[in-house]
């Protein structure tokens, strides 16, 4: 049986070395036959597809569902077997999110987060070692064929309607916005003083700056704005390292994780919130059944509220960034980089500021805006998943596994800016190389789908939602001190 992969999607998540290499190896290819004009890499992958093919080996899901260790990771893409376990390591979206989906169907989740798929498939081409055998499903037998069918269609529609492609005057503008600030915020230091009065005024435009600045980051780590990749590169870096001081390779390992597997325990570390908190229904439970007891879990939502907001992204968040570029040994690949970026963040607060504040009060600054902006990122990252179902791996499709785990705030002109549009946060994880302008588009079509299938499509006020953290951390709690108290110590 020969397989015939039609080119699908529109983007890549392969280095910015390799995509710029191998870019420029195909501009400089010619075509064998006529030697007319170059062939760009998306051209040679669509007329590679066209050639015949040697027949490759056919497996079974079943032992295909065998090879889901990490020494042994094989995958299927479009009915494609692929053996990824020596290339994991050189993945740039990280290793462990390969390993999330080892052993089963991965086509949805590959067109999710790759902008330019067809790219991409060049260097799955050496990886490939089979395909599905002709009685099989294209997914696993577990999964709802038909609604994998359903949102397969659903994007086919969304791509023909152009909603993948992002306006780049929307994300200039948002750059600038966050640079006007900054700049405004030292104009008015510069003219007024230092008092108390023009710190707190300049500390609320810096605040700003730095949740823009948040909300701007998050949208280079998952979408192609410019046609050119490095300079996508470039741009991720510039506002994530530094505007907000934080190391990119962190970020890109961490929040892929997070939307490949979102609320699967453990494989997402955004709910690995231990040792300060218990979250869902099954950590608390193990927790207590161990006797784990960092804290009084059963009054954590009382200290997320006066405590944990303050600390999430100021404290944790510099932390983690600081610890993973030290045990990862960025040094050897992206540790200059990161280093260079992240220094330059705090440069700059420096040269502006020191000459008013002083040094000690240039680092008074930082933490008091770190402080204000903490709580704003804390409440619109926090609100969408963490009241929601999170359970241990159950393989289902894409869609559910998404809209299941998420839920929306209702839009408004405010919370669509507070929020950066993450208030759509179920088109964005189920689309997340989608410009978020896009998003309100697509909301009532996915709505539509969720009907059809019988899924809850979960749209909440802004403070409900707010307030459905401190409840769901509470209930959390409960369930940690009914098992601490009724379960005897092993």
């Amino acid at each position: 049986m020969m397989f015939e992969e039609k080119p699908e999607g529109n983007g890549s998540l392969v280095d910015e070395n390799q995509l710029y290499l191998g870019a420029r190896h195909q501009a400089n290819r010619k075509p064998g036959a006529s030697g007319k004009a170059r062939l760009s890499a998306r051209q040679e992958v669509n007329a590679k597809c066209d050639l015949p093919r040697k027949s490759l080996n056919m497996y079974t899901w079943q032992e295909i569902q065998r090879h889901n260790q990490e020494t042994d990771q094989w995958l299927v893409i479009n009915r494609k077997v692929y053996d990824v376990t020596g290339w994991a390591d050189r993945h740039p979206g990280g290793r462990k999110v390969l390993s999330h989906y080892a052993g089963e169907d991965a086509t949805d989740v590959f067109r999710a987060m790759h902008p330019d798929t067809d790219i991409v498939r060049l260097h799955l081409k050496p990886l490939l070692i089979g395909e599905l055998a002709p009685e099989e499903p294209n997914q696993e037998r577990n999964k709802n064929s038909q609604l994998v069918d359903d949102f397969q269609e659903l994007r086919r529609t969304l791509e023909t309607m152009n909603l993948f492609n992002a306006n780049l005057g929307f994300f200039v503008l948002h750059l600038a916005q966050v640079l006007i600030l900054e700049a405004l915020a030292w104009v008015i230091v510069w003219h007024f003083g230092s008092g108390w009065l023009v710190t707190i005024f300049i500390s609320f435009l810096l605040t700003v700056a730095q949740v823009s600045s948040a909300f701007l980051q998050h949208d280079m780590g998952h979408l192609s704005i410019f046609k050119k990749s490095k300079w996508n590169h470039l741009l991720q870096k510039f506002v994530m390292g530094h505007l907000k001081g934080l190391s990119v390779k962190w970020w890109n390992n961490q929040h892929f994780q997070h939307h490949v597997k979102t609320n699967i325990y453990p494989k997402d570390p955004d709910i690995n919130l231990n040792p300060f908190f218990v979250v869902g229904d099954l950590q608390p439970v193990k927790y207590g059944k161990n006797k784990i007891k960092f804290i009084n879990y059963e009054k954590q939502h009382l200290y997320f509220c006066m405590v944990g907001v303050h600390l999430f992204t100021s404290v944790a968040f510099n932390l983690k960034s600081m610890k993973e570029m030290y045990q990862r040994r960025y040094w050897e690949h992206f540790f200059l980089q990161d280093i260079a970026w992240v220094s330059s963040s705090y440069i700059r607060y420096f040269i502006i500021f020191v000459p008013f504040y002083g040094l000690f009060g240039t680092l008074g600054l930082m933490c008091l805006v770190n402080f204000l902006e903490s709580p704003w990122i804390t409440y619109v990252t926090q609100m969408s998943h963490i009241p929601m179902k999170m359970s241990k791996e159950e393989n289902q499709d894409w869609f559910s596994t998404q809209v299941l785990a998420t839920c929306n705030v209702e839009q408004s002109f405010f919370n669509d800016w507070f929020t950066g549009h993450l208030n759509f946060q179920i088109e964005h994880h189920l689309f997340p190389t989608m410009p978020r302008h896009n998003y309100h588009k697509v909301a009532p079509l996915v709505k539509s789908l969720c009907a059809k299938h019988g899924l809850p499509y979960v749209n909440k006020p802004m403070l409900k939602a707010f307030g459905d953290i401190a409840r769901a951390l509470k209930k959390s709690g409960a369930l940690w001190k009914e098992a601490y108290c009724t379960h005897p110590q092993t």
